[in-house]
């Protein structure tokens, strides 16, 4: 009988055969290029085959490496999934496990867990907080909180708001700062925005919002530009910046005082693109999805009014 390659190897054949180099094989997989190296000559020893063609610069498969590589792939697919389906029998039936980025995470949903578990008192959240990209039929989650374009395959999905890009700044910067009282002044201080952009989209930044309040002389090369939203809304609290911010993510802070909105104009995001609710649609009936979705498509209905007043 042959002797089948372990789990351990597989996923080095499946990284080298993929790279067709054994050093960034090695890199991702947290070796080194011998390891790797050897991995796969002790591979082809318990086949019998010759699974890489090596030169002394290059590599590539053999026919029966290309096999035996694409048979690797299918084979850790199927264990992946088959691992994730575990994952999820062995939390039982009173456990959901939901995977959002750390923003959402602290600003939207925090704050209003208690008002799930008085209504649920049975079902027990658990969180992935994760800006990648999960994978249902891989990754131990049952839902999904998501921003883009909202069209997944195979998963049902729930648009959740608008978004709507205000100015925010902390209330000790109005009373310390120079004054705010037309958009013309806001030229006095720094602002700041995410750099962000998908699919054509970009993110609304100071150069649209000045657009929008006509002031046509802005000049953007003084902006501060951060790559994620949190590190935006966490200089506006700190006191020394006028930031551009998504409404829905800062509305808490807002209502505690943490911000203030110096002027009302904002803008609205691509509507394409929004915050989206998504599971797989094999689990539309199950009762802790069901609880989950009417409990967070009622909160979004309840969020304030008001602060999508002035939207352009």
């Amino acid at each position: 009988m042959v002797h089948i390659p372990g789990t351990r190897a597989l996923k080095v054949l499946h990284a080298a055969g993929r790279h067709l180099n054994f050093s960034r094989a090695a890199a991702e997989l947290g070796l080194t290029p011998a390891a790797v190296s050897h991995q796969i000559k002790e591979i082809e020893d318990q086949l019998g085959v010759a699974l890489f063609l090596r030169t002394s610069r290059t590599i590539r498969l053999t026919p029966a490496g290309a096999v035996f590589h694409e048979a690797a792939g299918e084979a850790l697919d199927l264990l992946g999934k088959a691992a994730a389906r575990a994952r999820k029998l062995s939390r039982g039936v009173t456990q959901l496990k939901i995977t959002m980025d750390g923003l959402f995470a602290s600003k939207w949903m925090v704050p209003r867990l208690d008002r799930f578990r008085e209504r649920w008192p049975d079902i027990e959240l658990l969180f992935d907080i994760c800006f990648d990209l999960r994978d249902f039929g891989r990754d131990d989650v049952d839902m999904a909180i998501r921003f883009g374009a909202g069209r997944y395959a195979g998963l049902a999905s729930h648009r959740l708001f608008d978004n709507l890009i205000v100015p925010v700044c902390s209330p000790r910067l109005l009373k310390s700062g120079p004054p705010l009282k037309e958009p013309r002044d806001l030229l006095r201080h720094t602002l700041v925005h995410i750099e962000w952009s998908r699919q054509g989209v970009t993110w609304p930044n100071w150069r649209m919002w000045m657009a929008a309040a006509g002031i046509d002389d802005f000049d953007d090369r003084r902006c501060v530009l951060f790559s994620d939203s949190g590190s935006v809304i966490q200089a506006a609290i700190e006191g020394n910046v006028v930031a551009l911010c998504d409404f829905s993510m800062v509305a808490n802070d807002l209502s505690a005082g943490r911000l203030v909105r110096p002027f009302d104009l904002g803008l609205k995001m691509a509507p394409e693109f929004a915050y989206y609710l998504v599971y797989p649609v094999e689990m539309t009936d199950e009762p802790r999805v069901s609880a989950f979705r009417a409990w967070m498509l009622e909160e979004v209905r309840q969020t304030p009014a008001e602060g999508f007043s002035g939207g352009i």
